[in-house]
């Protein structure tokens, strides 16, 4: 039978200045709204809970203390109050989520995608693996536990955290769990048009290479928001451009006008049919692989930071918080 999913690439301001709690109520609000319009799946941009650590992208490490600290103050705790809230949107509407967030784990911060089931139960979390350029400033590493590919309502979905994207291998052991939907997340209203670019050129790829449906989402900053972080126009340059929320088929082509500036959404109907049809002709991980040729060894332990050694003498890994990502 023929199997069809409505996807939604939302491109969306965070609430800067409040609690946190803010943006999320927002996140929820945008979840109905795609509801009314028949949305399956919805993907929000990278660590867009409370918000992206902007200040760190125009300021030296040693200027952005208390922006950091404001970050730690507002950060998600998984679970807590904000994935509570999203979790119940998701449940009444019915609907797969796939949002980022700055997660607070005690003492560090982490960028980190959580995918929500139609239930409201969260499936997966997982932590970027490494952070790029002023972003290891601000956030922890995630690790190998964290690239998996997980069965939802709408489909099997894989997930990655824009520079991510420019690492072959990570989004080769996403492609060997046969993704159909990507979920790609990045920043936007960063480093300008090259960015938006750079980006159309990754997630295009990334569908033809996999053979899956790509579902990217970008953030926005209003003009408002952006004299804000900046606090000297002479920094304001590098907040505009860099957004490209837009949906991609398995044969690489836009579903869809892409949203470059602004908010709102980029709805598309994905067909499965497609990824058959593409993977017929040329499935990277079955009938065009050579893997007695080249194979990809991938660790998916866990990295705690501390082994405690059982009564039986088993060296068993343990995670303080709670919050290692789960199968």
């Amino acid at each position: 039978m023929p199997r069809i999913v409505r996807a939604a690439a939302i491109q969306i301001s965070p609430v800067l200045g409040d609690d946190g709690l803010g943006t999320a109520r927002k996140v929820c609000q945008a979840i109905r709204d795609a509801a009314e319009k028949g949305v399956a799946l919805a993907v929000f941009p990278e660590t867009f809970v409370p918000y992206y650590p902007y200040f760190s992208f125009i300021q030296p490490a040693f200027r952005f203390g208390a922006e950091h600290l404001e970050l730690y103050e507002r950060a998600v705790i998984i679970p807590g109050p904000v994935t509570d809230m999203v979790a119940e949107a998701a449940r009444q509407t019915g609907m797969v989520v796939v949002l980022g967030v700055n997660e607070r784990d005690f003492g560090t911060l982490y960028n980190t995608q959580i995918i929500f089931d139609a239930t409201g139960e969260i499936l997966f979390k997982r932590r970027k693996i490494t952070p790029t350029y002023h972003e290891r400033m601000v956030w922890g590493q995630g690790d190998g536990s964290g690239l998996k590919v997980v069965e939802s309502a709408a489909g099997r979905i894989g997930a990655l955290a824009c520079w991510e994207h420019y690492n072959p291998l990570a989004r080769y052991a996403l492609m060997t769990q046969h993704e159909e939907i990507h979920c790609a997340q990045f920043p936007g209203s960063l480093v300008g048009q090259i960015f938006a670019d750079q980006m159309e050129v990754t997630i295009r790829h990334h569908a033809l290479e996999s053979g899956c449906f790509v579902v990217n989402a970008t953030g926005w900053l209003t003009e408002d928001q952006i004299r804000d972080i900046a606090r000297d126009p002479a920094l304001e340059g590098p907040l505009r451009g860099g957004c490209f929320t837009a949906i991609v088929s398995p044969e690489g082509k836009l579903l869809g006008t892409p949203l470059t500036e602004g908010e709102g959404m980029v709805i598309a109907d994905l067909d499965f049919a497609l990824i058959t049809k593409r993977k017929r002709m040329m499935d990277s991980v079955g009938h065009y692989a050579r893997p007695e040729l080249l194979s990809l060894l991938q660790d998916r332990r866990p990295a705690p930071t501390v082994h405690y050694v059982g009564e039986q003498g088993v060296d068993t890994p343990v995670a303080l918080s709670g919050n290692e990502a789960t199968p």
